[in-house]
């Protein structure tokens, strides 16, 4: 018998990380281990997660917009954010979507779209956790196509007063601050939304089998009166919302295989030390066929993610391969973990082990950011010229 190698160990990739980067990414990792893995059977069984405590620490630690430049951000490059979801994601889906829905969506879109002033106002303290921001965009009845969107915002002297549902909106619950995307008379315009603004509601959603350990909300408008300074200036129609979804993508790009990996490992460790018919389940042939193959499928994830990071911190990275990492990682994640839960048994459904939790959880990974039937789409699209959405 042979010392074992862990899956990534196999391809290399560590070689493929600089120091800077693999610094960042262990840092997370410690974090997690040491804060958040002790816990996390209990918060997902209650439906609980401390968000404001967690968006505090991890402001501290420096993750929240990490990938952004100035306004207490860290200006990390990609592959080190990329590399953090990962390692967040290891530990639960629920934890790298406040990250990613904070600095991805909330924080980016104000970076990206926002005044001067909107982001003097809110970065500096969405950065450091003292402030969790939500991203409205999807609604009940309009999630793959945010183009029919119902939320509308109408001009009453130099106020917008703006009025629709938001649905599915994770730390809509816990946010001070929403990002909200409404149609008006010029086209689908965004809003900086303080979540103590008369006529806003955000009612949690509740009786989920997945994303258990994450705050997911109804966002409500009723007749929310803002100043015109609450717009964002630079975003015009569905590019300013997409473009935002496009930085989340990409963080699950990376994420997904966190999930996948901690899937893998646990298997791993536990098929070694299970015992059956006399030897451990790791002796059997039927066992190491389906972890080689589970280790491929990680393995080529991880090669493809390092090299979209490369591409976005040289600034070439297209929506269309954020899509082909989407697709692809997420996919074979979720067949990662349902593959693991097999080989643990009915051990398998305890949530002493992580396996069936980071299933139930990608299930939601697999939807949300655009779902993989959208990115086959915008693949296909991009090969054949043709948008066939429709």
């Amino acid at each position: 018998m042979t010392d074992p190698q862990p899956p990534l160990g196999l391809f290399g990739t560590e070689d493929l990380i600089d120091g800077d980067d693999r610094a960042i990414r262990d840092a997370v990792r410690d974090f997690v281990r040491d804060r958040v893995r002790p816990q996390l059977p209990d918060w997902f069984e209650q439906a609980r997660i401390p968000a404001r405590e967690l968006a505090r620490e991890l402001g501290k630690l420096g993750v929240l917009g990490m990938h952004l430049e100035g306004y207490g951000c860290a200006g990390t490059s990609a592959t080190a954010y990329g590399l953090a979801c990962l390692e967040l994601e290891a530990a639960d889906s629920g934890l790298r979507s406040l990250v990613s829905v904070q600095g991805s969506l909330a924080m980016f879109a104000i970076w990206r779209w926002g005044s001067e002033e909107q982001k003097r106002e809110w970065l500096p303290r969405m950065a450091a956790g003292e402030a969790i921001g939500c991203f409205g965009l999807t609604e009940p009845d309009f999630g793959s196509n945010p183009a029919g969107m119902r939320t509308r915002a109408r001009r009453d002297g130099d106020d917008w007063i703006v009025d629709g549902t938001k649905m599915w909106i994770t730390n809509g619950s816990v946010a001070e601050v929403a990002v909200v995307w409404a149609r008006t008379e010029e086209g689908i315009r965004g809003f900086v939304v303080p979540t103590d603004t008369p006529g806003f509601s955000a009612p949690e959603i509740t009786k989920k089998l997945s994303l258990r350990a994450s705050v997911t909300s109804e966002l409500v408008l009723d007749g929310v009166r803002l100043p015109s300074s609450a717009m964002l200036p630079g975003a015009r129609g569905l590019s300013g919302p997409l473009s935002c979804l496009n930085e989340a993508r990409f963080g699950i790009v990376f994420g997904a295989l966190g999930a996948a990996r901690d899937c893998l490992e646990t298997t791993i460790e536990y098929s070694r030390n299970r015992e059956i018919f006399g030897k451990p389940l790791a002796a059997y042939q039927a066992t190491q066929l389906k972890l080689a193959d589970m280790t491929l499928e990680l393995g080529k994830g991880m090669l493809l993610a390092l090299h979209l990071g490369r591409l976005k911190d040289a600034h070439r990275l297209r929506p269309e391969q954020v899509s082909l990492g989407k697709l692809n990682n997420v996919r074979e994640a979720l067949g990662i973990a349902r593959e693991c839960r097999t080989l643990l048994g009915a051990n398998g459904i305890s949530l002493e082990y992580p396996v069936m939790r980071h299933a139930n959880n990608l299930e939601s990974v697999l939807t949300y950011e655009g779902t993989s039937e959208v990115h086959q789409l915008v693949v296909g699209q991009a090969l054949t010229g043709h948008g066939a959405f429709r």
